[in-house]
């Protein structure tokens, strides 16, 4: 082969990779993230059912499914600490 063949092949696979390469990642990301959300819902959902006994509630929204995804249990506690004493 000649070499301008083999750069401009190398060229192409590089341009390839930056074009697909990115999306995937972002996309990745955003499907962790929906998980995440809903796995704070649902870690919410256990905490208002358990926690009726004892008075407690935190409402289920975007903002508090956020928090108690990403940060996990002590997201939850977080949240039920501020419900409790703060508000």
């Amino acid at each position: 082969m000649e070499p301008t063949w083999v750069i401009g092949i190398i060229i192409g696979i590089i341009v390839l990779l930056l074009l697909f390469g990115t999306p995937l990642k972002l996309f990745r990301f955003l499907g962790q993230s929906v998980v995440k959300v809903l796995i704070g819902a649902l870690l919410l959902f256990f905490l208002n059912a358990f926690g009726s006994n004892f008075g407690i509630h935190v409402p289920i929204n975007l903002i508090t499914a956020s928090i108690s995804g990403f940060l996990g249990i002590p997201g939850v506690f977080a949240l039920t600490a501020i419900q409790l004493w703060i508000i």
